[in-house]
């Protein structure tokens, strides 16, 4: 674990909102100078804490509108059973997040497609044939007010 100073929390707060934002600009929003700020990100890097930069996109614009949150049991409650669901997971491009959570069910999908009927094929052809999984529950999303990865 990295020791979290505020500078360095500071840092965070600014790449995580712009993860283009320049050093320079990085280093005056947060108060060190350039090379110091520099220094701080390359070893928040090296130690995983910032783990990549990514472009965050709009699934309206790229043809995914339709965005739901999927709540999945399973069958049985074996490490094959999850490893076998995680693998057919992670070959289906609908599912943009998969977490392995507590509670009455094991994982939580956020999917995004085009629209209704690209969901319902999702469903029924992809999801709804897997051996592992038991239990489906969608909830669709009407609205995001606060999305924090925007």
């Amino acid at each position: 674990m990295i020791d979290h100073d505020l500078l360095n929390e500071k840092i965070l707060r600014e790449l995580s909102r712009d993860g283009r934002l320049s050093n320079l600009l990085l280093a005056e929003r947060v108060g060190l100078s350039p090379s110091a700020c520099l220094r701080r990100v390359q070893e928040l890097e090296r130690r995983g804490v910032i783990k990549g930069y990514r472009a965050v996109l709009d699934p309206a614009q790229t043809g995914r509108g339709f965005v739901a949150y999927i709540t999945v049991g399973l069958s049985q409650h074996t490490k094959a059973s999850q490893s076998d669901f995680e693998r057919a997971i992670a070959r289906a491009p609908q599912v943009r997040e998969c977490h392995n959570v507590t509670g009455t069910i094991e994982y939580l999908l956020r999917v995004e497609v085009a629209d209704l009927a690209a969901y319902k094929h999702f469903h029924t052809e992809i999801l709804g044939t897997l051996p592992q999984v038991n239990a489906i529950s969608t909830y669709v999303v009407m609205e995001s007010p606060k999305d924090e990865r925007a």
